[in-house]
């Protein structure tokens, strides 16, 4: 999945989280939450080597870090991470989940799948964990039970979601309508078509479809 595309709930409850704990919004705390994982790596470091961060925050931090490596494709680094962020915080489904899609890019899939099944029992309607596990299953050739997560996870997410899948899908050559957040009967057609492939991917690249899906 291109993991960036629901990286705003995360950062939401990161800010959500420091917030209601009273956390002052300092220079750290702002990198930590950046967009940009240089910044935001160094600002969740400074905030993790704080004296006295509160375990929920230091959880929070480490699992921004982790995002942050899994995004430069620090994949070993990310995993690290996560394990210390679901260590302090082990009902974290958004660090669960982000722990299987690493497992599951790193090959892993049994690890992945037991991490995307815990994040699912906290958060059953998270549209992220969904696809995750609808990843992990197409690899394994369940089609039936990927295309059901998929669509579970349009479902759950929204027109954004649908689009994401749209454009992914078109770039696999599968889908040639428009990218109007709608789950059509040719959207439906290209993504039984994709979960029969396991190295068809009906998410797109972070850098496709811009700025058609934002």
């Amino acid at each position: 999945m291109a993991i960036s595309r629901w990286i705003a709930a995360i950062l939401v409850l990161c800010a959500a989280g420091w917030a209601a704990s009273g956390a002052i919004a300092g220079d750290a705390t702002l990198d930590c939450l950046s967009q940009d994982n240089d910044k935001r790596i160094s600002g969740c470091s400074e905030l993790i080597e704080t004296p006295g961060l509160p375990p929920e925050q230091m959880s929070l931090a480490f699992s921004m870090r982790a995002l942050a490596y899994s995004l430069k494709g620090k994949l070993e680094k990310a995993i690290s991470d996560y394990d210390e962020a679901i260590q302090l915080r082990p009902d974290f489904p958004q660090a669960l989940n982000n722990r299987a899609w690493t497992y599951y890019k790193l090959g892993r899939l049994s690890q992945g799948t037991d991490d995307v099944e815990r994040a699912l029992q906290l958060a059953p309607d998270n549209s992220a964990a969904l696809d995750t596990r609808a990843h992990i299953r197409q690899v394994q050739g369940d089609a039936t039970g990927a295309l059901a997560d998929y669509e579970s996870a349009m479902r759950h997410g929204g027109p954004s979601a649908v689009q994401a899948y749209q454009c992914g899908l078109r770039s696999e050559g599968l889908y040639f309508g428009a990218l109007d957040g709608r789950y059509s009967s040719d959207v439906e057609r290209a993504l039984r078509q994709c979960v029969g492939n396991k190295y068809c991917d009906p998410l797109p690249a972070d850098d496709d479809c811009r700025p058609s899906v934002s």
